[in-house]
């Protein structure tokens, strides 16, 4: 696909948002405008869709599993014959042998209803990303730095302990990313909660707790007397002692 795109332009990308559900085209096309996407179009099914892409020609889709005329993955196989657009699936099929159809046809992300709204923006501009910028993409690096014997890499999302390697999930990278960017200070729930799930605290309480209980045991070497990741009670949490490399 011979589309040229300033990285300062992501948000001229113009995007197809194929769903048979008016209201969620409606809310879809609301969340993106306010993140700054401005060139929006809509369909509600496949035929549509074909309609619009020839016409259109949109830099990035994002496309329901379920149409009224047919299914998002045909209709996938359809555009990718003749295009390497990206696409991100918005399905309430969330079964595993559907993410991974979808992953395995050649689509760039799979997300399942209900969302996010920040997850959202997050995951398309990623996609985006990785599709027209990757060279900028490669030059952006990422801290990586050690908490005592224990080393965390943001570009690779892993963190090395003297036993081996372990994988961030996307809300514990998120929740470390915030608190080593505030590293030293105190960083309170409501703003760990808008970094990982786009809202304030009320009603995440208990699910950030659990969440940084998980995150203690990746980071420190006894979770149960953390020396890293602290609780400063009714404050929040405070990242201490991160050397950069």
């Amino acid at each position: 696909m011979s589309v040229v795109i300033h990285m300062n332009d992501i948000f001229d990308c113009k995007l197809l948002i194929v769903d048979d559900e008016p209201q969620l085209r409606r809310m879809v096309s609301e969340i993106l405008n306010r993140d700054g996407f401005r060139k929006l179009v809509t369909a509600a099914g496949c035929n549509d869709a074909r309609r619009l892409f020839a016409a259109e020609k949109p830099e990035g889709i994002i496309l329901d599993v379920a149409l009224p005329d047919g299914d998002g993955f045909s209709l996938m196989r359809e555009f990718r014959a003749v295009s390497a657009v990206p696409v991100l699936f918005l399905s309430a099929r969330d079964e595993d042998e559907n993410r991974l159809l979808g992953l395995g046809l050649g689509a760039d992300d799979y997300i399942v209803k209900p969302f996010l709204p920040r997850e959202l923006t997050l995951r398309l501009r990623a996609v985006l990303s990785r599709a027209y910028f990757p060279v900028v993409l490669r030059q952006t690096e990422k801290p990586v730095f050690r908490l005592g014997e224990t080393e965390i890499n943001f570009n690779s999302g892993t963190v090395s302990t003297p036993t081996g390697a372990l994988t961030l999930t996307a809300k514990e990278y998120a929740l470390l990313e915030k608190l080593y960017e505030n590293r030293g200070n105190i960083v309170t729930g409501d703003s760990l909660c808008r970094a990982a799930w786009g809202d304030d605290l009320y009603g995440y309480e208990n699910t950030l707790m659990v969440h940084i209980r998980r995150l203690r045991e990746k980071i420190e070497p006894q979770p149960s007397a953390p020396r890293f990741l602290l609780t400063v009670r009714g404050l929040g949490y405070k990242l201490m002692g991160a050397d950069n490399q």
